[in-house]
């Protein structure tokens, strides 16, 4: 199924129209802008049960938190990576489903907490993880849309999402209330007051991104075929986010790097006018940011900024007012609302992106 474009012989001001219009009838358009009202719920529903995971956790300080997720879901996890290490100093990495589901080895994971995220908890090597690593003495969490799910019955914990039904497969609201289950964890577990009356804001922020004109980065990239997307540190999980969704809506390549990594070896193919998507948080990482998009611009590439402005860039709005920690949140629901209309653009339907599936069956 493609969405087809209007392409007729009227005004470009009609044309516009009715591609605005097919841009919201779509599941993602919808899924994406409800996201704000399921924050809000997830944050009330969870706030009892997170307190008293956070006193539990700090009665109980593990040695490592192992972070196991595909897609959308792991890109969640390298933001937790970030929040964890950044906040509480506790050794996170994510596991390779595989080592269990493939390799059937076993590893003594006593005094570990095994977090799990997932929209379906179904995916047969993610349950086959989480089972094991539970028989193997780690503590499971899961952080899952489906509280009846095979994973989330398997769990010590479960943290519902509370996404409500998602039925494009490019998620959005659950990959945004992944996020926000791990800053309320986090926050709520390192006792950090700013971050937890932070979180509060949250869902108005979400709001007011939804609403973010960034329609000035469509005809950049409506017909180009690869670009790079940067940021670092709590950025690093929205930039491989994005790179996916523009893979899987628009058929258009995209690599997410790190601002540490981006100025090795792929630098070498950054030529005039390649496209380059910038998140930046303003935050300790930001100077390593600059330095990478001042050497983007030097060479000529077409750089969109999101979060800090650059001359030579293209500069789209985002609200810089909350917390650090939660601008990747915000940045990335602007995106969602963008990559959307960008997919109808090109003539792609993003419910339903070729191949792919809303469950996938990895073994």
């Amino acid at each position: 199924m493609v969405v087809q474009c209007y392409h007729g012989h009227n005004s470009d001001h009609k044309e516009k129209h009715m591609n605005i219009e097919n841009e919201q009838k779509t599941l993602m358009f919808k899924e994406a802008q409800e996201t704000h009202s399921r924050v809000a719920l997830q944050l009330q529903s969870n706030r009892r049960k997170i307190e008293k995971l956070g006193d539990f956790l700090r009665d109980n300080p593990p040695a490592m938190v192992m972070t196991c997720g595909r897609g959308s879901s792991d890109h969640a996890a390298t933001y937790a990576k970030y929040l964890i290490e950044t906040h509480l100093a506790i050794p996170t990495l994510s596991v390779a489903p595989s080592i269990t589901s493939v390799f059937s080895v076993r590893q003594d994971l006593k005094n570990v907490i095994f977090l799990v995220i997932s929209q379906s908890g179904q995916s047969p090597d993610i349950l086959s993880a989480a089972i094991t690593a539970k028989e193997s003495g780690a503590f499971l969490i899961s952080m899952v849309n489906d509280e009846n799910s095979p994973l989330a019955l398997v769990s010590n914990l479960v943290l519902p999402l509370h996404a409500g039904p998602e039925k494009s497969v490019a998620a959005t609201k659950s990959y945004i209330c992944s996020l926000t289950a791990i800053a309320q964890l986090v926050a709520v577990w390192a006792q950090n007051k700013k971050l937890i009356n932070a979180l509060a804001t949250l869902p108005a922020a979400l709001e007011k991104a939804f609403d973010q004109d960034w329609s000035g980065g469509m005809e950049m990239l409506k017909k180009e075929d690869n670009l790079f997307v940067v940021s670092r540190g709590l950025g690093l999980g929205i930039a491989q986010e994005a790179a996916l969704k523009f893979k899987e809506t628009c058929g258009l390549h995209a690599e997410a790097f790190s601002a540490a990594e981006v100025k090795h070896g792929p630098m070498a193919i950054v030529k005039k006018g390649f496209p380059v998507l910038v998140f930046s948080l303003t935050d300790q990482s930001q100077d390593s940011i600059d330095e990478a998009i001042h050497a983007f611009l030097d060479r000529s590439a077409q750089v969109l900024s999101v979060g800090n402005v650059y001359e030579g860039a293209l500069n789209l709005n985002s609200d810089n007012s909350v917390a650090a920690e939660l601008r990747p949140i915000i940045f990335i629901q602007s995106f969602y609302k963008f990559v959307n209309a960008l997919s109808v653009a090109r003539g792609y339907n993003p419910d339903c992106p070729p191949y792919l599936n809303k469950v996938t069956e990895t073994l």
